[in-house]
């Protein structure tokens, strides 16, 4: 079992959670995720790994509330216990493998939307450690939605936050901020975006425009989170690939966005169905 050691609720429905998970923080690499059972009748759930602390022996995770599955997770407290905590899963980011050398030769810039910032956060925080520059850029809808925006401006050289209706920072959308960054100047050897797939989406037809390599994170197609169920499918440069195991990083420019977009509304019915008839059985028969 792997007991909650903190619990806050950084909006009305996104909660941030520190796990008690030794093993899986000792191995933990930015980029990684981990799979949740909340308990012996709950689903999996890949979530992406948002922090972790080997010498504390916790990982990080930040969930919205959607469905029944996050539901239950987030309606665990503090004190309580998962029935499972598997990972870490996946290929770590790719500048994980690279050398001090080629490091001190590349500028990142990191595309956040809405929970997409808490992912975003170790790998800004790992770059950041070893001296890379580091530029992130965080959206929301509104203020209120803005997550880990303190925990982010000590893990990166240039924070800049975008809100759809201007109640913070710049007026307008993360793409239209990428654009603006460049025309001023900034010269960046690699675009990471990291959020719904919509944004994942324009923000890689954005970094075409400007001739920019860029990243992708496809966790969000998951279920199973270990190749077998198929669900994760995603085309990537004409050839069939596995987000879980594979992934769950890949070349933006090379990503079916229309078709991994189709593959996200294929259960749109059964997950209002599950929502309706869903009741938290969190704590019973204790």
């Amino acid at each position: 079992m792997y007991e909650i050691i903190s619990k806050k609720m950084l909006t009305p429905t996104i909660c941030e959670m520190d796990v008690k998970a030794e093993r899986l923080s000792k191995a933990a690499q930015p980029g990684q995720f981990l799979i949740v059972r909340a308990d012996e009748k709950g689903e999996r759930v890949p979530l992406t790994i948002s922090d972790y602390d080997a010498e504390k022996g916790t990982v990080t995770i930040v969930t919205q509330q959607i469905g029944a599955s996050s539901s239950d997770i987030i309606a665990h407290e503090q004190g309580e216990e998962f029935c499972d905590v598997v990972g870490p899963l996946g290929i770590p980011s790719e500048f994980v493998k690279m050398s001090a050398e080629e490091l001190a030769q590349q500028h990142y810039v990191f595309i956040a939307g809405g929970v997409g910032t808490a992912p975003v956060y170790p790998q800004a925080k790992w770059l950041h450690e070893r001296g890379v520059k580091v530029d992130v850029i965080v959206g929301a809808k509104t203020k209120d939605l803005l997550i880990y925006t303190d925990k982010m401006e000590k893990a990166c050289d240039n924070l800049y936050i975008c809100t759809d209706d201007g109640s913070a920072g710049f007026h307008g959308l993360v793409t239209a901020m990428l654009e603006k960054l460049v025309a001023e100047g900034n010269v960046y050897t690699q675009v990471v975006a990291i959020g719904p797939m919509i944004m994942m989406k324009f923000a890689t037809l954005t970094a075409k425009k400007l001739n920019l390599p860029i990243i992708v994170s496809l966790n969000t197609l998951m279920v199973d989170g270990t190749g077998m169920c198929g669900a994760c499918r995603v085309t990537v440069g004409g050839k069939t690939r596995f987000a879980c195991v594979e992934g769950p990083e890949f070349d933006g420019h090379q990503v079916d966005f229309d078709e991994a977009l189709r593959r996200q509304r294929m259960y749109v019915a059964e997950e209002k169905e599950a929502n309706e008839n869903h009741v938290c059985h969190i704590g019973r028969g204790k």
